[in-house]
């Protein structure tokens, strides 16, 4: 069984698709918080070394949705292989966890 809670993390090549990520998300109330970050990233694909600009999305979820919102991360994502990472949170302010449970609640 999961944790209570934690953060999914994954990167996308544009503002335009983390927003649309972020909102969709949002919206199904898979996710209570998204928060975008400009990035750089260097990394290895098909044998090629790349660097790009892209933007980390940071995910605040239950830990039982994340089988629903990685399947919505792919239906929208526009990556061959995208990056969807999920990290338990172990612990964090009681209230800010309330707020969360609350906001995600169906």
């Amino acid at each position: 069984m999961p944790a209570p809670f934690g953060m999914v993390v994954t990167t996308v090549a544009s503002e335009a698709k983390a927003r649309e990520i972020s909102r969709a998300a949002l919206q199904a109330r898979l996710a209570a918080c998204v928060q975008l970050y400009p990035i750089q990233s260097l990394y290895v694909w098909k044998g090629e070394l790349r660097e790009e600009g892209e933007i980390a999305l940071h995910m605040k979820i239950r830990g039982e949705d994340f089988e629903p919102l990685r399947a919505l991360i792919r239906r929208l994502h526009d990556y061959e292989t995208p990056e969807i990472l999920r990290f338990e949170i172990a612990e964090g302010d009681a209230a800010y966890l309330e707020w969360l449970a609350e906001t995600v609640r169906k």
